[in-house]
């Protein structure tokens, strides 16, 4: 599991390294052709995460409700996030992958409820979970590096 871990870490340093390149308007704008903003994609990795691994193993989420409800699949951009909450979604990249790292190894991970995905691939465990959230926050990435190309060019 510590290249799976590392991976994870990866792809969240190449999102903060984005992210945290541009503007918060840019952040905040839909580019042409997409139906949600960097700042969306950015919160919906960090809330799929906690959903992914702590929901479904009965751990408590680190992130608040309301937070989780904006942001989960399914929503879309509704509203700009704040200035502070870019600023905590940013600090939280780093944050909730040391958090989940350290949770994994220290054992607290001992149930999980399976959970067919969207993607059409079925989690049983929570390596399972782990190795299919990296997929999604990768394929996100490539969203959000699409949509700063477009804000680039527009």
């Amino acid at each position: 599991m510590k290249s799976a871990f590392d991976l994870f870490r990866t792809t969240r340093e190449r999102i903060y390294d984005l992210a945290n390149d541009m503007a918060w308007e840019e952040v905040n704008t839909i580019p042409d052709g997409f139906s949600n903003s960097i700042s969306w994609n950015l919160a919906h990795i960090l809330v799929t995460q906690q959903l992914l691994h702590y929901k479904l193993s009965g751990l408590e989420m680190l992130l608040d409700d309301v937070f989780i409800e904006k942001y989960r699949k399914g929503s879309k951009h509704e509203s700009a996030l704040s200035k502070t909450e870019w600023k905590l979604s940013l600090d939280l990249l780093a944050n909730l992958a040391k958090r989940l790292e350290g949770d994994y190894f220290a054992g607290k991970f001992v149930e999980f409820q399976r959970y067919p995905t969207s993607y059409g691939y079925e989690l049983q465990n929570i390596e399972d979970a782990i190795l299919f959230n990296n997929i999604h926050e990768a394929l996100h990435l490539g969203y959000m590096m699409s949509m700063r190309k477009t804000l680039n060019s527009q």
